[in-house]
């Protein structure tokens, strides 16, 4: 399929210039004024519109069972839900359960998400640790294009990886050229108040935040950011939604350490209010960890983004509907964790980023697409418009408006938690692999179109790693 973007402004992270682009057979094939259609082509009227990479969402959990139930949301409907709003690519989580081995849970998750409607990859979850582990890491790595893992510091009893695992898994992989990632919030402590808090009474949402407070998630995220200071292992800390957190990653970071900060579009815009809402319902609908905070922390976040300190946004999308939600209505501890936002993060950050001068487009483009992109290592493949990329794009009408409602997405969840936000700023048109899938608000996409997109180790980055370590050896003391 040949299609051409005309009449457009090309944002970059790295530079803006009006361009034609030129798409064909799945690849952007030209980027420059006045490029002729080629016979057949498509045309997209792109005037008075921006042409932009598509948006990578690096944090989604689609199909996932989690908390005795499975998320609502599938890779087919999720990933479609992604292009409407100018995804084009999500980054997804393999979890194997307690003792489940490493590789029959990625083969599971690859088989569920064979329906992709876009591109999608996955970082693996590392949730307990034996040789078979440590072998598994390595298989995914040189056979299957997986360059990161997870570790959850918190769900005790479940999930959590505490520091023995940590160690050992953080060491296996800069063996491998591999970059590690946490979900960071002390789950001993998490452990404690919530039985504290549940034996006081607290019962409802409002007790969920008030057991995850900012000193768990900020103790845990130091935490990682030490063993792997000591290991010399670059970390991706996700999600993170409070000051504690981002001042631990700032020090790292000008420690000269290589720290990653991704920060979900809800954490900036929505505030721990939602937890003390009269209808249970609204208030459960908010459940997700770390939960939302106070003003002061969105503020916090929105400067760690403008400085760079937060790199990559994302929305950890999870969804579960209401009767799913009903499951803890006596137990805030049985609500299961997770919200909905992989259709609304590029809309909302433009509105609340871009229109208000907090970010410029380029700062956009970097934070929904291109870092990420190059941080988890498919860059400029993605995340780029330039001749050889994907041609993965997001056609913006600055000046189109919308109102969010559960009613009219795409998501399969029965609530939103940007319900009756309006926002300046949408996706007119959506490209994944050089087809149209998205256009004047009607999706036109194929299951199972998808791809599995695999990443390369960081062999360059790991090689000048072990030059330093050599160089700063100490010399033995003869006694």
């Amino acid at each position: 399929m040949t299609v051409l973007i005309k009449g457009g402004t090309v944002v970059n992270a790295d530079q803006t210039l009006r361009a034609d682009v030129l798409c064909q057979d799945g690849l952007i094939a030209a980027v420059g004024e006045g490029l002729d259609a080629p016979k057949g082509a498509a045309i997209v009227d792109a005037g008075g519109q921006y042409v932009m990479p598509g948006g990578i969402d690096p944090h989604t959990h689609m199909q996932l069972p989690f908390m005795g139930t499975v998320a609502s949301e599938d890779f087919e409907t999720g990933t479609a839900a992604g292009l409407a709003g100018g995804t084009t690519m999500i980054i997804d989580f393999v979890i194997p359960g307690p003792q489940q081995d490493i590789m029959e849970a990625y083969h599971q998750w690859r088989e569920w998400a064979e329906k992709s409607v876009s591109d999608y990859t996955f970082h693996v979850a590392i949730t307990w640790w034996d040789d078979s582990v440590h072998e598994a890491m390595g298989t995914l790595v040189r056979e299957h294009g997986v360059n990161s893992f997870k570790h959850f510091m918190a769900y005790k009893g479940a999930i959590m990886a505490d520091d023995e695992i940590l160690v050992n898994s953080f060491s296996r992989a800069i063996e491998l050229g591999a970059i590690v990632t946490v979900h960071a919030e002390n789950g001993e402590l998490v452990f404690r108040l919530q039985q504290e808090l549940f034996d006081r009474g607290i019962t409802g949402p409002e007790g969920h935040p008030l057991s995850r407070p900012p000193q768990c998630e900020g103790e845990a995220a130091n935490r990682a950011i030490r063993i792997a200071e000591v290991l010399g292992v670059p970390l991706y800390i996700v999600h993170n939604s409070c000051q504690q957190s981002l001042e631990a990653i700032t020090r790292a970071r000008n420690e000269g350490q290589r720290v990653f900060g991704e920060v979900l579009a809800g954490h900036l815009l929505i505030d721990d209010s939602v937890y003390r809402h009269e209808d249970f319902e609204v208030a459960a609908a908010h459940v997700m960890s770390p939960p939302f905070r106070s003003a002061e922390h969105q503020a916090a976040l929105w400067r760690g983004l403008q400085s760079g300190n937060l790199q990559t946004t994302a929305t950890d999308h999870c969804c579960f509907c209401a009767d799913q939600k009903a499951m803890g209505r006596d137990d805030f501890r049985r609500i299961p964790n997770g919200t909905g936002g992989v259709e609304n993060r590029m809309e909302v950050l433009w509105h609340h980023g871009v229109s208000t001068g907090r970010l410029t487009m380029n700062e956009f483009v970097a934070v929904t697409s291109s870092n990420a992109a190059q941080i988890f290592n498919v860059y400029p493949r993605k995340g780029s418009i330039s001749v050889g990329a994907d041609a993965d794009i997001v056609v913006w009408d600055p000046e189109a408006t919308k109102t969010i409602s559960a009613k009219t997405h795409f998501q399969k969840v029965d609530y939103n938690i940007f319900e009756g936000m309006t926002v300046k700023g949408c996706s007119s048109h959506t490209l994944s692999q050089g087809k149209v899938v998205y256009a004047d608000g009607k999706l036109d996409v194929e299951r199972g179109a998808g791809r599995y997109v695999h990443r390369p180790p960081f062999a360059a980055y790991y090689d000048a790693l072990k030059i330093q370590a050599k160089r700063n050896e100490p010399t033995p003391v003869k006694r």
